[in-house]
């Protein structure tokens, strides 16, 4: 069943699409009270769709926000500087392809005494097939895992997150549904390039959708055996209309252009649950909480399990300890 939901585009925008019209029960709300002021957020892929939306409704609730953006960094300040002042926003260049610039990003950080509040690893890709990298990781395996595993080590090991006030720093994973795929992670090839087509590239979204998952697990594990004042969710905002499949052939793309626009929801309403994981104080306490749409429910059970977690942690290491300086 999870192998026909997930395993090719057409099944998986089907079922992306039956989900935003199920009935969810909704795991609370936001009202206007519902401020961060003053709290610095940083979201990765902002300068467009869903990143774009989450942070300026993060800047409508009071935050300073960081964009991180790989391009379009001048066309993105014109578009905000129309609504929001410049002291509420600043953007930074950030290539999730590169971990030399990721590196570089998060020293920029520590030599402007950023302290964050939240953090949204938001950014992902829709390849139409496989590209090395010329660290010899596969691009989308970079982009939408291992730059992740990465800039929050960096994050945390040079003390970038604000763990001293009463409330804590939160990190919120953008991750999707396709994580329960039939495929459990491959600890002996976990990184190594394989080449692919745009036939595979579903189920290999989902593949590394569920090492985000588990990721996430085992990270509020590790930050609380450090007794670490940071809190970890993650969610699936449901299928949204925005530039995410922009590598897809030429010849979908004016298909999936009319399917997005009637069917999948606005980066603006796909947002809320990433606002409610971002700004809600009823979830303090929550452990491994994890949304779809605005429901909570409980991952996939291979991104649960301890082992799992342990043994991709220990292989990511391995995997970013040639540039983890």
């Amino acid at each position: 069943m999870t192998k026909a939901k997930y395993s090719n585009p057409f099944t998986a925008t089907f079922n992306g699409i039956l989900d935003l019209f199920s009935k969810h029960e909704a795991i609370g709300a936001l009202n206007e009270n519902d401020r961060i002021d003053g709290k610095v957020c940083l979201v990765t892929g902002a300068n467009s769709g869903l990143g774009f939306a989450i942070a300026q409704q993060l800047m409508d609730r009071g935050a300073f926000v960081i964009l991180a953006c790989r391009s379009q960094i001048q066309e993105t300040e014109t578009l905000l500087l129309k609504k929001y002042k410049t002291n509420q926003f600043e953007i930074r260049q950030l290539d999730l392809c590169d971990e030399q610039n990721i590196q570089s990003f998060v020293t920029k950080l520590v030599d402007s005494s950023i302290q964050l509040d939240r953090l949204v690893l938001n950014a992902a890709m829709v390849p139409k097939s496989s590209k090395r990298l010329a660290n010899g990781f596969d691009e989308m395996f970079m982009v939408n895992y291992l730059s992740s595993f990465l800039l929050v080590n960096l994050l945390l090991k040079n003390k970038c997150f604000q763990e001293a006030g009463s409330e804590a720093a939160r990190i919120l994973f953008i991750s999707s549904e396709s994580h329960r795929t039939q495929r459990s992670i491959d600890f002996n090839n976990l990184g190594k390039f394989e080449e692919y087509s745009m036939s595979k590239v579903i189920e290999l979204y989902g593949y590394y959708k569920l090492a985000l998952n588990t990721f996430a697990v085992e990270l509020t594990k590790n930050l609380e055996s450090q007794n670490r004042h940071i809190h970890v969710y993650a969610m699936c905002p449901g299928p949204v209309n925005s530039n995410i499949a922009r590598s897809a052939p030429k010849f979908v793309l004016p298909l999936l252009k009319v399917v997005f626009a009637i069917f999948f929801s606005s980066p603006e309403k796909a947002a809320q649950p990433a606002l409610f994981l971002t700004v809600s104080k009823q979830i303090e306490n929550k452990k491994y909480l994890y949304l779809h749409l605005m429901q909570e429910k409980a991952m996939d059970e291979k991104a649960l399990n301890p082992e799992n977690g342990k043994l991709l942690w220990e292989k990511s290491l391995a995997l970013i300890q040639p540039f983890n300086k």
